[in-house]
């Protein structure tokens, strides 16, 4: 009988990471595309597409086929999950069993996408598990038990909020904004505000530097050298920019992620409600990163939240678990 290979994927909005049973995580790179206008031909992804951003000529378009969380290019997206599979597992994919994370709430036409795109990458089997069980697996959080856990994950394209008790979601809502949308709001600010035009990787730069979800006078304010295009000369421009200015931009997204997170507790039973006061609400994805985010959601919601160790990876060891222990976790999986 041959040995078909169990893989694990975390098709993200900003990064996919691949879990290779027996290996771990072996594959960590940009969920971005570079292809010829032409005749749609792939040039590059990952890393290799990323450091295209921005620097393009006319005929070669950068794009992410992920759009808050689902697959808005299904043709570029079937051939970047071949890419990745045929570099995670050496050049040769004999039929893996493919599990892979979706959206909590994802509809029927994102699933199928999702399985389709694996399917014409050469999996033999596709499994599908939302994104909050994943990261709840992943962060050791012992979901088969009759009480009730919350878990935020803050990724690239969503954040998902989810009550988890008996292994199965309770109450959980998908919200469309998160890091992308954070850099987007912190570009508008820079543009209207500054008048100072910045790229999608300055963005992102500023906010992981000095990104700041709640300010803390006794911490002191940070500053950061940004380099940019003047908006009214249209010339090359140097500008110093501070903490409070990028965490007066970002405040309107993280409104909206907060927003997400009240109306899932409002929506709790009392009984896995008072579980969460007395185990908090965990954090997970590369947005959790942000500073004082965890303080941030503990002071609008009144219960405490801390960020879990290597947030950005918490997803990916959950599948990858899931994936190793296929029948352990056929509640969990579709």
């Amino acid at each position: 009988m041959l040995f078909r290979k169990k893989v694990g994927i975390d098709l993200g909005t900003a990064n996919t990471l691949v879990y290779v049973a027996g290996a771990g995580i072996v594959l960590n790179e940009p969920t971005v595309v570079a292809y010829s206008l032409e005749d749609r031909r792939i040039l590059a992804v990952g890393d290799d597409a990323r450091e295209m951003l921005g620097r393009t000529p006319g005929s070669i378009v950068v794009t992410r086929p992920m759009k808050e969380g689902v697959i808005a290019d299904y043709k570029t997206t079937s051939a970047m999950v071949i890419y990745f599979l045929k570099k995670a597992l050496r050049g040769s994919i004999l039929w893996p069993i493919v599990m892979i994370s979706i959206p909590g709430g994802a509809s029927q036409v994102e699933k199928r996408a999702v399985v389709a795109s694996c399917k014409q990458a050469g999996a033999s089997d596709v499994y599908l598990i939302e994104e909050p069980l994943a990261a709840a697996i992943g962060a050791k959080i012992p979901i088969s038990q009759a009480s009730g856990h919350m878990i935020v994950n803050l990724g690239g394209g969503t954040s998902e909020v989810a009550v988890i008790s008996l292994g199965q979601l309770v109450v959980y809502k998908t919200i469309r904004v998160a890091g992308t949308r954070l850099d987007e709001a912190i570009m508008s600010h820079l543009r209207k505000v500054h008048n100072i035009i910045v790229g999608e990787r300055t963005a992102e730069e500023i906010k992981m530097k000095i990104g700041n979800a709640l300010l803390n006078e006794s911490d002191g304010e940070g500053f950061m050298e940004i380099k940019g295009r003047d908006f009214q000369t249209g010339l090359p421009k140097i500008f110093k920019i501070g903490e409070a200015s990028i965490s007066g931009a970002m405040q309107k997204p993280l409104k909206q992620i907060l927003e997400g997170i009240k109306e899932v507790l409002s929506q709790t039973p009392p009984e896995l409600a008072s579980d969460i006061v007395d185990r908090g609400i965990v954090l997970s994805g590369g947005t959790s990163l942000l500073k004082n985010i965890d303080r941030y959601i503990t002071y609008h919601t009144g219960v405490s939240s801390f960020v879990v160790e290597e947030p950005l990876f918490c997803v990916i060891r959950g599948v990858g678990m899931a994936a190793e222990n296929l029948e352990s976790f056929k509640e969990a999986i579709r």
